[in-house]
């Protein structure tokens, strides 16, 4: 038994938070799996950014698509697409051994079109048919414009990672959006309990947006406060889904309709100065998933410190952490809101990156 048996015993989920060709096709990605006892995948513009950028395991499909004459767009997403596909036959036993709870793979639609309904619906469809296994998730940014292709797309029988959530009062916005769908999938005459949805809340940006601020305040009462916003907001989110998916509410979703889990995301620490499992050991408890980088699966294999449900319970004490940070002068909604515009951005930037080093290549 490891610390991430130890997890997965209370109720937290394992996935990789990373995927590239080498990892497939060395043998990497199932040796991981095995070893470290992951049950998921997922990725994301900058993951796919870093795995094309190097190395030589895409150069034949690169030649492939050159010789074919597909756009630069074409060309890195039926990269992703075959990694995506490869991932997900890889954990196909996972799948379905969880009830297709686990084992599932997420790729990411467009990030340009974060602010547009009509193209984000339309990429989820394309990408849920281009990899066309039933362990995918499509990624879905939960910004004003893309919550209802959340819908659209779970009406439609597609599973979901609602991504680049920072707030409780977003997450709730997303919980809405999820269950709209799941009705609409069910009047659709979909089989709901095929349908999974994960809604990815990151914790560790949390901390660092609001950390720097507590320091350009400065004072003892604000320096004291650093390290603990990811935390508590976190796990006031997680209070929000034990309301919102308790069994009097999942009651009066369709019959068979799965919760929509949390996923912590973003949980490898940024300051050094913190401990490296402290967004894993901290955020433990039933009906959750946590995406980490295989630095913090290697750091909490090393480390342990897995003991017991550290979620349930802590929603006061959080709603405290939140008052004496807004005591200290900590505008939250505006730190928010800085994320929510941030997070879009990077993903768009590297995705940019992405594109143009292709260009270069396809040339």
């Amino acid at each position: 038994m490891t610390a991430i048996d130890d997890l997965y015993n209370l109720g937290t989920s394992t996935w990789l938070d990373d995927l590239s060709r080498e990892r497939i096709a060395t043998g990497n990605l199932d040796e991981v799996k095995k070893a470290k006892s992951i049950v998921g995948v997922t990725t994301n513009p900058a993951i796919f950014a870093s795995a094309m950028g190097s190395g030589t395991h895409y150069d034949e499909q690169l030649t492939e698509l050159k010789e074919a004459g597909v756009t630069v767009d074409d060309a890195v997403y039926a990269m992703s697409v075959k990694d995506v596909q490869d991932a997900c036959d890889l954990f196909r036993d996972t799948f379905e051994a969880t009830g297709g709870k686990d084992g599932r793979v997420s790729i990411e639609v467009d990030p340009r079109y974060a602010a547009d309904k009509e193209k984000t619906i339309a990429q989820a469809r394309e990408l849920w048919e281009l990899v066309g296994r039933d362990n995918l998730m499509i990624k879905i940014p939960a910004t004003d414009e893309s919550l209802p292709a959340v819908t659209a797309a779970l009406a439609e029988g597609i599973s979901v990672n609602v991504t680049l959530i920072f707030s409780v009062e977003r997450y709730q916005q997303v919980i809405d959006a999820y269950k709209d769908g799941i009705r609409k999938a069910a009047a659709n005459g979909h089989d709901v309990a095929t349908i999974h949805s994960v809604a990815s809340f990151f914790v560790s940006r949390m901390d660092t947006e609001v950390d720097k601020r507590l320091e350009t305040i400065g004072t003892d009462e604000a320096l004291a406060l650093r390290g603990k916003a990811g935390v508590a907001n976190a796990r006031l989110a997680y209070a929000l889904f034990q309301k919102e998916f308790g069994a009097e509410v999942v009651d009066k979703l369709p019959e068979g309709a799965n919760k929509q889990r949390p996923l912590w995301a973003s949980t490898g620490v940024k300051n050094p100065d913190y401990p490296a499992t402290m967004y894993v050991t901290e955020l433990a408890g039933p009906d959750t998933v946590n995406t980490m980088p295989e630095k913090t699966i290697d750091a909490v294999l090393e480390q342990g410190g897995v003991d017991g449900d550290t979620l349930t319970g802590t929603e006061a004490a959080s709603r405290e952490v939140f008052a004496k940070l807004r005591e200290v002068g900590i505008d939250v909604d505006d730190a928010v809101a800085t994320l929510e515009r941030e997070g879009v951005d990077k993903f768009v930037d590297a995705w940019q990156e992405l594109l143009d080093s292709m260009t270069a290549r396809l040339a």
